[in-house]
């Protein structure tokens, strides 16, 4: 990756759901972090792990998150954003 390339981070989650057909974590203490990772290749790679390892518990899920669409460094935050201000 070069300077000008901007970094892509991924969260690699997952725990116990309270229904399979919903996204709500039974006890959000025990989420399991896979990891941060540099690219989604590596954080998909991390998921599938993950995920196979508990293919027989149709409760628990793994997700990615994609971190750098959560904030756009050049778009001003809100005062109540950034803690402080």
């Amino acid at each position: 990756m070069s300077k000008a390339d901007p970094q892509r981070l991924h969260l690699v989650f997952g725990g116990e759901l309270v229904n399979p057909s919903v996204t709500e974590f039974t006890d959000v203490s025990k989420i399991d972090i896979v990891g941060i990772f540099p690219n989604y290749a590596s954080a998909y790679a991390a998921w599938k792990g993950a995920a196979h390892s508990t293919v027989d518990d149709a409760h628990t899920r793994y997700f990615i998150a994609h971190l750098h669409r959560l904030r756009d460094e050049a778009v001003e935050v809100s005062p109540t954003e950034e803690l402080g201000n």
